[in-house]
């Protein structure tokens, strides 16, 4: 089969490897869609992660398709079935899943490879974190579920009350879902730095928009839009350690920081220790998901109540990836459906 692998920084190549075969507890998908995504364009540009792969390796974490071979001992799932795969699985059994804190899993089953025609779902995602497709969702919204996932467990973790100001930092398709699903019921102000994907923000209800390369002091300006405080909940979703101390800046005393978007290895921020302290302001780190907003994200994206088909910049074979990560690294695109 063509496959993706991905050997280091911007090193991305299509190869011809052995079809899979499912062990036990597996199956086998075939893709009929993948999704690029703001996590595979960071390890594409940096050439590795923390934590999700080991290099070499398949590539690509969103995607969609049907089941078409089965391995001994699953049950549940038949040949056929049109499905999308979570791209982890917690263990169940550590002191971090008897508490339900299930991003935080030391045992998390990784598993990477939808850039390819087919895809081997490990027997712990299978049993834990494999779902059905409703008939009627195409299944290149569906291959969205994972990041939706991700969003999801960031507003729970966020503790966002209705009417609260929230800013997002960040114009990517994470910033852009968390626009989407938290206007349903507070107001949202987006900062990014493309105009384009700013438009997009405000179909998907952001209340104002700002693009960062045109405002001289990003503090002063929430400040001004807040009676003077600061707002009720930040959101960082860019994963550049300077937007992280910003972030920090925009909040007013009592606020919520949700750092959200990861940084490169081993970077550190700086923190005024006078507003952390006596402004008694809440930083959190916030990392993937959890089964329970799996499930979440695939049921939001089947009800048709946001227009997520507004992220998907374009369709293009899966020969031409390469050329997307580029035209991803330019901020041309924001996601792309990858066709096999």
């Amino acid at each position: 089969m063509l496959a993706a692998l991905l050997y280091g920084q911007e090193d991305l190549r299509l190869e011809q490897i052995p079809d899979p075969t499912p062990a036990a507890g597996e199956v086998v998908i075939q893709v009929e869609v993948a999704t690029t995504c703001g996590t595979d364009l960071k390890v594409w540009r940096r050439g590795g992660h923390a934590k999700m792969l080991t290099l070499p390796t398949l590539f690509g974490h969103e995607g969609a398709g049907r089941i078409v071979a089965i391995g001994a001992g699953v049950t549940k799932w038949q040949i056929g079935d049109r499905v999308v795969a979570n791209n982890s699985a917690p263990c169940m059994k550590c002191c971090f899943c008897q508490r339900r804190e299930y991003s935080l899993c030391p045992n998390l089953t990784w598993n990477n490879g939808t850039f390819a025609e087919y895809i081997t779902i490990p027997a712990s995602i299978v049993q834990h974190n494999l779902l059905q497709i409703p008939d009627q969702l195409p299944s290149v919204l569906a291959a969205m579920t994972e990041p939706l996932a991700c969003v999801l467990h960031g507003i729970s973790r966020s503790q966002v009350k209705p009417h609260d100001r929230v800013v997002v930092l960040g114009d990517g398709a994470i910033g852009l879902m968390f626009v989407a699903v938290l206007s349903e019921y507070t107001e949202v102000i987006l900062w990014g730095g493309n105009d384009k994907r700013l438009e997009i923000g405000k179909k998907l209800g952001a209340a104002r928009t700002f693009n960062y390369h045109n405002v001289t002091d990003m503090t002063n300006t929430v400040r001004e839009l807040t009676d003077g405080w600061g707002a009720d909940v930040v959101i960082e979703a860019t994963g550049i350690p300077n937007v992280w101390e910003k972030a920090i800046a925009c909040a007013r005393p009592g606020a919520t920081v949700n750092l959200f978007g990861g940084c490169p290895k081993d970077t550190t921020i700086t923190v005024n220790t006078e507003q952390l302290h006596y402004s008694e302001i809440t930083i959190k780190g916030v990392f993937h998901n959890t089964p329970e907003y799996v499930k979440s994200a695939l049921s939001l994206i089947a009800s048709g109540t946001i227009a997520f088909d507004l992220l998907i910049s374009e369709q293009r074979p899966l020969q031409d990836l390469e050329q997307v990560f580029i035209d991803m690294k330019a901020r041309k695109v924001i996601k792309v459906a990858m066709y096999n």
